[in-house]
C-alpha cells in the first residue's frame, strides 16, 4: 500500500436534516484538509431550511449533492449516503462538526498496516463556542479492541476514517432501527472483524448547542441501550453485561433527575444491586439539579452514554 496517499479517495459522508446554522463552518473544515483526493457527498433529508442553498453555492467539483425521496432514520439516511460513494474509505462529519486541517492525512499514515480497517481520534467537545472540553484524558485502544469498547466506548463518529470494502462485507450496515445508537452498534460488530488504530490528539470538534439530536431524544436514546443490550446478552460475559447495565442505568438516572422525574429515580435505585452505582446515585440524587446541569454540561448533552 506504498502512496497511499496518492492513490485512495476519501468519500465524506455529510448527512443533513435543516442543519443550515453551522453548515459553513464543517464545510470549510472539509474545504482546509491538508490530504486533498477526496469527494463530499451531501444526503439532504429533506431539509426546509437553507442547507441546500449553503452547500450549492460552493463550487467544487468534489461536492456532490442528493436529495432524499423520503425522509428517513438518521442511519438509514447514512447508509444511502453511503451507497453513493465512490471512495476507498469513508469519513463522517455532520453539519456541526468541526475538523482539524491535517485529519484526514494523518489517518491515512495509519491504513500502511494492511491490518488496520478504522482510525478513529480523540475529539474537542464545545459547547456555546466558549466550554471546551478534550473528550478523554485517556489512551485510546488501538488493534482488537472489541473488549476494550465493551469496557469504556470511546469511537467518536466524527474522527473515524473507515475501509469501505469493510463495511461493504458486513450483513447488516448502519442499523436504521436506530435513532441515537447506530455508530456505536455499528463499531462494536466492526471490532469483532478488524484491527482499529488510534490518534491520541484530538483532530475534530462536536458542538453542543441544545439541539444535539441525542440531546432532544434522550428517552429515546435510553431505549435503545435497553434493546441493544437485550438482544446482545448472548455475545457477552456476565461481567459484561453487568457492567454495560451500570453504565445505562446511571445515564437514566441523571435523565430521570435532571427532568425531576424523582419517583422514577427512585424506582431504579432500588431495583439496583448495592455497589458503588447506588452510592454514586445517591450523590447525583442528592445534588440540585442547577448544580449537576453546570457540572456534567458535556455528559448531559454530549452522546455519552457508552
Amino acid at each position: 500500500m506504498s502512496n497511499i496517499e496518492n492513490q485512495n479517495l476519501i468519500s465524506i459522508i455529510m448527512n443533513c436534516y435543516n442543519g443550515e446554522q453551522f453548515l459553513r463552518k464543517s464545510i470549510e473544515s472539509v474545504l482546509s484538509q491538508t490530504y486533498k483526493n477526496w469527494e463530499l457527498i451531501f444526503w439532504d433529508n429533506q431539509s426546509i431550511d437553507k442547507s441546500a442553498e449553503i452547500f450549492k453555492s460552493y463550487a467544487d467539483k468534489r461536492f456532490k449533492y442528493f436529495y432524499s425521496e423520503e425522509h428517513t432514520s438518521l442511519y438509514k439516511a447514512r447508509n444511502l449516503a453511503i451507497e453513493r460513494s465512490n471512495g476507498d474509505f469513508i469519513a463522517f462529519i455532520d453539519t456541526d462538526d468541526i475538523w482539524e486541517k491535517n485529519k484526514l492525512k494523518l489517518q491515512m499514515t495509519c491504513f500502511n498496516n494492511i491490518k488496520t480497517g478504522v482510525v478513529f481520534s480523540n475529539y474537542w467537545i464545545l459547547k456555546n463556542n466558549d466550554k471546551k472540553k478534550l473528550y478523554t484524558n485517556k489512551k485510546l485502544p488501538s488493534g482488537n479492541i472489541y473488549k476494550e469498547l465493551i469496557n469504556n466506548y470511546t469511537v467518536g463518529i466524527l474522527t473515524v476514517l473507515l475501509k469501505k470494502e469493510i463495511y461493504l462485507n458486513l450483513t447488516k450496515k448502519f442499523d436504521d432501527r436506530f435513532s441515537i445508537i447506530g455508530d456505536y452498534d455499528l463499531f462494536l460488530r466492526l471490532s469483532k472483524v478488524c484491527s482499529f488504530d488510534s490518534i491520541q490528539e484530538p483532530l475534530a470538534t462536536y458542538r453542543l448547542h441544545g439541539k444535539n439530536l441525542s440531546n432532544i431524544n434522550k428517552e429515546k436514546e435510553i431505549e435503545e441501550c435497553d434493546t441493544w443490550l437485550k438482544e446482545n446478552k448472548s455475545n457477552l460475559s456476565n461481567e459484561e453485561i453487568e457492567n454495560l447495565q451500570k453504565k445505562f442505568d446511571n445515564r437514566k438516572f441523571i435523565n430521570y433527575k435532571i427532568d425531576g422525574k424523582y419517583k422514577d429515580c427512585i424506582n431504579l435505585f432500588l431495583k439496583s444491586k448495592k455497589n458503588l452505582l447506588n452510592i454514586k446515585n445517591l450523590v447525583l440524587f442528592l445534588t440540585p439539579s442547577i448544580i449537576l446541569k453546570k457540572i456534567l454540561w458535556y455528559h448531559l448533552d454530549h452522546n455519552d452514554v457508552k
